[in-house]
């Protein structure tokens, strides 16, 4: 997907919401568990449910493959029916992958060719041959942790330099040697708040993947004011929040609920931008 079609996807569904595909076996509804690929009936449930009120899906791998082989195969039915049945929906690995150049290589070889994903989660710190193999692939996006939204983010990403630059701030302004707005965005955490307004004095128009809306309390009304920018700019994933909203048999129909509040609140603040 080029930035041109994510663009006009977000008009056009007046929404920039990420549902995040973070599915537990201790979390879904027990009911599923009857079923011979539980992750995957609860995932396709979600998808079938929200697909309207979203743009994209991310499954984070972690998920996947603490359930070893099964864990795969779930997460590659999942791909191919988002693919098949929801193609123009932007799907994102949630991998955080990152390592030296063959094994990038690799890791791109297997998420953009063997996977057909739009874009894939990347680790920069060891830095421009770790990251630009992912780079290579037409249409395919890298999405490089920046600023997250986790409490230990202070712990390196937020350290300066002797010239008083942080960290996210050198892994902004470095990477942009490496891709450009058509081919790489960054995760920044919805706590991070006004921080926003430092990223967008860096990164003016790249895309923005904002997870931390909803369970981890992120702000979207914060997000939007000093994050959005004139094409909007922002992906917004809300993952718990969402898929974890009720536990019965009408959990999809809740998660849809949830989704559609999400969505009205990115076409209120579409409006004001526009």
């Amino acid at each position: 997907m080029t930035r041109k079609e994510l663009v006009e996807l977000i008009y056009a569904k007046e929404s920039f919401l990420c549902v995040g595909l973070d599915t537990d076996l201790k979390k879904i509804p027990q009911h599923l568990l009857r079923e011979e690929d539980p992750i995957f009936a609860f995932n396709k449930a979600i998808i079938d449910a929200t697909s309207q009120y979203c743009v994209a899906y991310k499954p984070n791998l972690a998920f996947y493959e603490s359930n070893g082989v099964k864990g795969w195969i779930a997460f590659e039915k999942t791909i191919q029916y988002l693919n098949e049945k929801y193609p123009h929906h932007f799907i994102i690995a949630d991998a955080k992958r990152g390592d030296i150049g063959n094994t990038s290589a690799m890791y791109a070889r297997t998420f953009f060719e063997e996977m057909n994903l739009d874009a894939l989660t990347v680790a920069p710190y060891m830095g421009e041959d770790s990251v630009t193999p992912f780079l290579q692939y037409e249409g395919k996006w890298v999405i490089l942790l920046a600023l997250t939204s986790n409490k230990g983010s202070n712990d390196f990403q937020l350290t300066t330099d002797a010239n008083g630059e942080r960290l996210f701030e050198k892994v902004l302004r470095k990477s942009q040697e490496w891709g450009n707005d058509e081919n790489m965005m960054y995760v920044v955490g919805a706590t991070q708040g006004k921080m926003f307004k430092d990223i967008r004095k860096i990164v003016p128009s790249h895309f923005l993947l904002v997870p931390g809306v909803g369970a981890q309390g992120g702000s979207l009304e914060e997000v939007c004011k000093y994050g959005m920018t004139e094409d909007c700019g922002l992906i917004v994933n809300s993952s718990r929040a969402i898929i974890y909203a009720d536990n019965t048999e009408n959990f999809a129909t809740v998660a849809a609920q949830k989704a559609r509040e999400v969505q009205l609140q990115m076409a209120e603040a579409l409006a004001k931008k526009s």
